[in-house]
């Protein structure tokens, strides 16, 4: 159990210790709660911290179930099964594709308040967010970072479910994880405290680590 999501990234930060100053090494929060948690593990490791923002795609008529998710890139990753079992058509696919493409870019465009993104080609990408259910975001993330020809991508969350895990797993170089219960509701109910996180506190993070 955490008691925040600062408290998890607290308790992730040590066991990807060995990133620590590491040169061409970055920090890469997922929105908006990964963040939080992604500023720890920047701090600890003294790395430079920015955002990736995937978007999730729903389903037709239940925008809650997750097609899959695309990222400001345009990459995306997709449940090839669920899209055939559910027959969404292709127009509805590019549709929503391309608005929540628009969407990830205006919420970048909010949080990075101007500065250009870091740059992942050749870099050790450490991807951080406050927990996985599905993965379809941090999915989406990963092949965002691939098409940038990263080095090496490491995942790091507080709890994922197993199955969950272990797909994620396969397409990373590391995958850093301190629970993964097989008893999974939803990642918030291995936190104390898990409220939204606005905007603004995104926002305050990430201008509070370009500073020396």
């Amino acid at each position: 159990m955490f008691e925040d999501r600062r408290d998890a990234g607290q308790k992730l930060a040590p066991l990807v210790a060995k990133y620590k100053n590491q040169k061409d090494a970055v920090v890469i929060g997922l929105p908006r709660g990964g963040v939080v948690t992604a500023a720890e593990v920047a701090q600890f490791l003294e790395l430079p911290l920015d955002v990736i923002c995937p978007r999730k795609v729903g389903a037709p008529h239940n925008p809650e179930l997750a097609l899959g998710a695309v990222t400001e890139t345009g990459k995306g990753f997709f449940n090839e099964e669920l899209i055939s079992r559910l027959r969404v058509s292709q127009s509805y696919l590019e549709e929503e594709i391309a608005k929540e493409k628009k969407r990830a870019e205006m919420r970048l465009s909010l949080f990075r308040k101007g500065r250009p993104p870091l740059r992942f080609t050749g870099k050790t990408v450490l991807l951080v967010d406050d927990g996985l259910a599905t993965g379809a975001t941090m999915k989406a993330a990963i092949l965002a970072v691939k098409s940038q020809k990263a080095a090496k991508i490491v995942c790091v969350v507080p709890v994922s479910p197993p199955d969950t895990a272990a797909e994620i797993s396969m397409m990373v170089d590391e995958f850093v994880c301190i629970d993964t219960p097989w008893l999974f509701q939803a990642v918030g109910q291995f936190y104390r405290e898990f409220g939204q996180t606005e905007d603004e506190e995104v926002v305050a993070i990430l201008e509070k680590s370009l500073k020396p």
